[in-house]
């Protein structure tokens, strides 16, 4: 059962409970407990399993530990504290494993002098173990056990499958995992979730303790947390910080402007910003926005930035990323441009500032960032999103909204992932000997395989068992052996277990593509970026354009379309995807707007509205009004209620677009435009031009297009067929099966010493994935790569439930035809153009393009405004 705690205890309830030591410890550094360790000391003191949510800085971390310490310290009081592990603690990142080890030694050589000036000995032990620890440590830690024991996902797998260390574990009492949002969320947590299985059947009863920052729905991150099978609480705790968070715009109005004007009051603004304040952490979206603003406060600023500002992501050398970490902890740096690497819970010291440039694209990730900045419990959070365009002025307004009314987006958790379930099969068959029926029911224990059907979990077993011949044509052996008349699973050789520890984790090798024309390298591009291209897109590529043909191993074949538009921008991989439950609060707003509209609100109480809904300032609001009015005048207002499609010709192009107003994010787009994009393949014999974003996407052809037939055929129940079909002969369908090979051990990255490259394994991958259709189309691991694809990448459910709206005319369909894209849509039919135009001409080009709109809407506009 999960419960939720309602009543905090009392300062003299926990002060009770410690002992003498700890106490004069805590005392002497804190005047109380704060709110999460009034909710959560006394249930990990009593054993209970329990998730704590509460923000960055306000003591959740020792909240999971006090109680831990208290109890090692009263065994080491009595010299009775064992050579054994207590208490593991997992954290996503090796970096947040160091600065535990930090917060843990340095709190326990005070208690532990507190101790000797009392004529009193304590002597608790703290151990990491990553993938960066040297052997001589490891060895170290198997001859003398540490008491807590900190690892990452991926090493605590490891040492459940080695046999010395999996000793260590046998006795473990308490398991920490933290930042838990950050696991739950992708393939590692679904890895971790069965390596807890595996910890507990090793173990027996442990206490599950989980930390985060951010999290919704709690309810079912506490299952994740703790399986099917088991209570946990919930201490929710997470708004006790005040809030100073604010969205900016550089310029009074956000399309009627010249770049460079922008481009000034941009930077002008930034260094205001960062002037005001101690130390600022600047998030981008890209890495290549990171070094572009770090280049440009150089440049425009040279007095004032120097050795001052870094830049921090995840393309960098580990030194470099832990030297302006370091940096920070030591006030050395004023301000440091980031990606997304800083979101995470290292102390990285005293911030006064978080900047985010663009949208975060979930209120999470945004509390997250902004959770940077007063660090402290009592300090107040202080955030500010500059915003470039009216699109994001929208997001981000409505995003800063659900975050101070208290509302947060919800996760999504993989769910029976079998290239995962046969890498941990793998190793619970090193591990020891099991039951096919015990083995299946310690696997359903795991929330991420609650569903998971026996036929599922049968084949992953035989295909780790060899049962498929015909894949040892393609050097795949039997990795475990299942006999059939006992039901017993087992390991199998002696090199299995090299391979299992040498292969293991979820995250797979990616490297640049290089793309070439026929045998001449022109330049690379990303993996991600090919994932999402197919044959006919259009693309550019140091300043030129080029047509993408295929792709083959690592190498990308394309020809070159001198003069020729592009129809997917280079950063289209790169673009973080609006959460779907952002994407609804978005279009009820969108609403919202449009009633003021058609009830013919003044603009004085339409600002008004604006002003108490949004706590929109008087320059965002009038610009908000001005941008949805022109919409309202040029034709529909698309909301939660209305789908607007767009027939816009292009004279120049001689191409009609179809543009569908669908503001559910990219991955529910991504489904959409592609189903819709694979009937109309087949219904005029050819194939469609996409083009997909947040707010909705486009379909392209210079022939015309039978948009309501497809519409019809496009029903909800048949989604997932039709998806499979859209997906089969896509890049990114080759690509995930490569990784879910990888990950179910079919492809090895190290074999006997050696390393197999990215290349390789793509190459590998493709022969392997001919190998298996023949099998079985729906064979296991091609089953999990359309499953990833379809439900992790792209979001299949809820496009799902939006078709089914749609059916039953929850929804209403407005179409319209016109010669010019509509104000909503300008965005969308310029994202390809702007890797040819410069940012000047595509600031004018859009100056442009609105001039044309308010020509149309003319007399009605002037009047309003009048």
């Amino acid at each position: 059962m999960i419960t939720t705690i309602k009543k905090p205890a009392s300062q003299e309830d926990i002060a009770k409970i410690l002992n003498p030591l700890v106490k004069e410890w805590f005392f002497s550094k804190f005047k109380e407990f704060s709110p999460p360790q009034l909710y959560g000391i006394i249930d990990v003191h009593e054993r209970n399993n329990i998730l704590i949510s509460a923000p960055t800085g306000s003591g959740k971390t020792l909240t999971s530990f006090l109680s831990i310490i208290n109890e090692l310290v009263t065994l080491s009081e009595n010299s009775m504290l064992e050579d054994k592990v207590y208490c593991v603690y997992i954290s996503p990142l090796k970096a947040l494993s160091n600065d535990i080890h930090k917060n843990l030694i340095e709190p326990l050589a005070e208690i532990k002098e507190i101790a000797k000036k009392q004529g009193k000995e304590i002597n608790i032990r703290v151990a990491v173990r990553t993938g960066d620890t040297p052997t001589s440590e490891r060895q170290k830690m198997l001859r003398k056990s540490p008491h807590i024991f900190i690892t990452t996902p991926e090493s605590l797998a490891i040492c459940l499958t080695s046999p010395k260390f999996k000793e260590m574990l046998t006795t473990v009492d308490w398991c920490i995992v933290d930042e838990i949002h950050s696991l739950a969320e992708n393939k590692r947590g679904v890895h971790l979730s069965l390596s807890l299985e595996r910890l507990q059947d090793v173990a027996g009863n442990i206490t599950r303790i989980g930390l985060s920052a951010t999290c919704e729905p709690l309810e079912e991150i506490a299952r994740f947390l703790v399986g099917t099978e088991r209570d946990c609480k919930i201490a929710n705790v997470q708004f006790l910080k005040k809030f100073d968070i604010k969205v900016l715009s550089p310029t009074e109005d956000l399309i009627d402007t010249t770049f460079e004007k922008m481009h000034r009051s941009l930077y002008n603004l930034i260094d205001e910003l960062i002037q005001r304040h101690q130390t600022t952490l600047i998030f981008t979206n890209t890495r290549a926005g990171t070094e572009r603003v770090v280049h440009h406060l150089k440049e425009k600023f040279p007095t004032k930035y120097t050795e001052n500002i870094g830049a921090h992501h995840g393309s960098l050398s580990k030194k470099h990323r832990w030297n302006i970490e370091e940096r920070l902890r030591k006030g050395e740096l004023k301000v440091v441009v980031c990606s997304t690497s800083l979101e995470l819970g290292i102390d990285i010291g005293f911030i006064d500032l978080v900047i985010c440039l663009g949208s975060p694209k979930s209120i999470a990730r945004f509390l997250q960032r902004t959770g940077r900045s007063g660090h402290k419990l009592h300090e107040t959070v202080k955030g500010r999103i500059i915003v470039l365009d009216r699109d994001d002025l929208v997001e981000c307004s409505v995003l800063l909204k659900a975050a101070v009314d208290r509302k947060i987006d919800r996760i999504h958790i993989p769910k029976n992932c079998l290239d995962v379930l046969a890498q941990q099969i793998h190793g619970m068959a090193l591990q020891r000997r099991w039951n096919i029926q015990e083995l299946y029911d310690a696997v359903k224990k795991s929330y991420c395989y609650d569903t998971l059907i026996w036929e599922e979990f049968y084949e992953t077993v035989s295909y780790l068992a060899g049962e498929f011949v015909s894949l040892e044509e393609r050097h795949i052996y039997a990795k475990i052996w299942y006999d059939k008349e006992t039901g017993e699973i087992g390991k199998k050789g002696k090199l299995s277990r090299v391979i299992y520890m040498t292969n293991i984790g979820t995250i797979p090798d990616s490297t640049s593509i290089v793309v070439k024309i026929k045998d001449h390298a022109i330049g690379t591009v990303e993996e991600g970026f090919i994932e999402r291209v197919k044959r006919g897109d259009i693309f550019v590529l140091g300043g030129e354009t080029y047509e993408f043909l295929f792709a083959r191993g690592m190498t990308a074949q394309v020809k070159a379309m001198y003069g020729k538009s592009p129809t997917v921008p280079s950063w289209f991989s790169e673009m973080l995807p609006l959460s779907f439950d952002l994407a609804m609060d978005i279009q009820k707003f969108r609403r919202y707007m449009e009633d003021y509209f058609i009830n013919k609100k003044s603009k004085k109480e339409t600002l008004r509205y604006l002003e108490e809904y949004l706590y929109a300032d008087e320059s965002a609001g009038k610009s908000l009004y001005t941008y949805f009015r022109e919409q309202f005048l040029f034709s529909e207002i698309p909301h939660d209620k209305r789908w607007v499609i767009e027939e816009y010709n292009d004279g120049e192009k001689e191409k009609k677009y179809i543009i569908f107003h669908t503001l559910y994010g990219r991955r529910v787009n991504d489904v959409l435009s592609r189903a819709l994009a694979y009937i109309l393949s087949k219904l005029q014999k050819r194939d469609v031009e996409i083009g997909v974003n947040d707010r909705g996407f486009y379909l392209a052809s210079k022939n015309n297009m039978q948009i309501m037939r497809a519409l019809e055929l496009l029903k909800p129940n048949e989604l997932e067929k039709l998806m499979k079909l859209a997906i089969e002969k896509t890049e990114v369908l080759k690509r995930r099966f490569r990784h879910c090979a990888g990950r179910a051990l079919m492809i090895l990255r190290q074999y006997k010493g050696n390393t197999k490259t990215v290349g390789r394994q793509q190459v590998s991958s493709a022969i392997l994935l001919s190998a298996v259709k023949r099998i079985n189309s729906d064979f296991c691991i091609l089953k999990e790569a359309r499953r990833e694809v379809l439900e992790d990448l792209m979001d299949m459910p809820h496009a799902k439930q939006v078709l089914e709206e749609l059916k039953e005319g929850k929804i209403e369909i407005k179409q319209i035809i016109t010669t010019l894209p509509s104000p909503f849509a300008l965005d969308l039919v310029t994202q390809g153009y702007s890797d040819i135009l410069r940012m000047e001409d595509k600031t004018e080009f859009l100056r442009r393009m609105r001039a044309q709109i308010l020509a149309k809407i003319g007399k009605d506009y002037q009047r309003e405004e009048e």
